[in-house]
């Protein structure tokens, strides 16, 4: 009789498990997706995603749109996190990053709104940028923020920019939240942001994203590089390759250090 009652029991809490996990890898599920995914019938899958949202596990942001990880989850992956230090993990990365492309590059992480410069390694080339670590800028105004930006939760986005006003450093800024919004739409597609004279006069970047153990972006690794060696968004486009690359495997790393 015991063991009747205790097998469901064990069952139950190994889905919900399973879904935690689920719910990490993919960012967003449906509720078709997850009954695929952990072999239950629509209903079962359904009460499942209403313990976990009523414990914040998981979040729906929309009546009828996919799941997503609740705060709850953010704040677990960025516990693990706060546990080690990300630019001991990171710094291989950036130095290979370095490597290949001769270019300035850091590692950047949100402060508030903006973005701050924790480490990095200088250029190469006669002309180049000096090394960021230590700087704080608007994060919508880099290529590093933007990247951040772009893969927030959305709660979490709403606790830092909701209803900010947008700071200009150049007339390239962005200033308006139209533009930004259609900005990170566009980031979110490509997977790296770009940033041409938008923080700084003759500074252009390429950045994305570093996530953490729970899919969270935790920050971002960037290269810079004097704007007149980026005068087209095809430069752009080859330098996101190797800065990919480096966001990966910072990424793997993370998770295996978790």
């Amino acid at each position: 009789m015991t063991k009747s009652r205790t097998e469901p029991a064990l069952s139950s809490v190994d889905n919900a498990l399973q879904l935690v996990r689920l719910l990490a890898q993919h960012r967003a599920l449906r509720l078709s997706e997850v009954a695929d995914l952990l072999g239950v019938a629509p209903s079962t899958a359904h009460r499942l995603l209403n313990s976990l949202r009523t414990q914040g596990f998981a979040e729906q942001r929309s009546r009828n749109g996919p799941y997503c990880p609740g705060p709850v989850l953010e704040e677990l992956g960025l516990a693990s996190l706060n546990r080690m230090d990300v630019r001991q993990v990171v710094r291989p990365m950036l130095e290979q990053l370095w490597t290949a492309t001769g270019e300035t590059v850091s590692l950047g992480v949100l402060e508030g709104r903006h973005i701050r410069f924790v480490d990095g390694i200088e250029g190469n080339r006669t002309v180049r940028v000096g090394n960021r670590t230590g700087v704080l800028i608007p994060a919508h105004c880099t290529a590093a923020g933007k990247a951040i930006m772009a893969v927030l939760s959305e709660v979490e986005f709403d606790r830092r920019f909701a209803g900010r006003s947008l700071e200009r450093r150049t007339t390239a800024s962005i200033s308006g939240w139209p533009q930004l919004t259609r900005e990170l739409a566009a980031i979110r597609k490509a997977g790296f942001a770009m940033n041409v004279e938008e923080g700084e006069n003759g500074v252009s970047a390429v950045g994305a994203a570093v996530r953490d153990l729970m899919g969270a972006p935790v920050a971002s690794i960037n290269v810079v590089l004097p704007s007149s060696r980026m005068g087209t968004k095809r430069v752009g486009r080859e330098l996101a390759g190797s800065v990919l690359e480096a966001v990966a495997a910072a990424s793997a790393a993370l998770r295996d250090a978790g």
